[in-house]
């Protein structure tokens, strides 16, 4: 394979990690899952040692994320109904999307990172 076609990255690769194969491409996958994660992961070196299980954690951290943003968007309505006016609620609405929107988009990113520390390489497409 070519040096090239070694640093192909799919659609929703995350602009932050370098390809792989490229110089340094897992610590910036390292610094990047880290960085979705609660800050407390940083102090168990088995995750800095093992980027898999890291990215393993991160994607369930990011998953998560997912689930909790679906719950509030379809609870907020009838939950704050009376706490707050309308035009509030709708705002938090918007909020919800749009975070779940990202999330989503997170949660494959996370999951391409997650592919290539398992050795997955992709081909580059004419």
């Amino acid at each position: 394979m070519n040096d090239y076609a070694a640093r192909v990255t799919p659609p929703g690769w995350p602009r932050q990690v370098r390809p792989p194969g490229a110089p340094d491409w897992e610590r910036t996958a390292v610094n990047w899952l880290f960085d979705l994660c609660p800050p407390e992961y940083r102090r168990h070196t088995t995750l800095r040692r093992h980027p898999v299980l890291l990215a393993r954690m991160a994607r369930q951290h990011v998953e998560s994320a997912v689930q909790a943003a679906r719950r509030g968007y379809s609870t907020a309505r009838m939950e704050l109904a009376e706490r707050v006016p309308p035009q509030t609620v709708e705002e938090l609405m918007r909020v919800y999307e749009h975070e779940g929107a990202r999330l989503v988009s997170l949660t494959r990113q996370v999951q391409l990172v997650e592919d290539a520390l398992n050795g997955v390489r992709w081909r580059p497409r004419l």
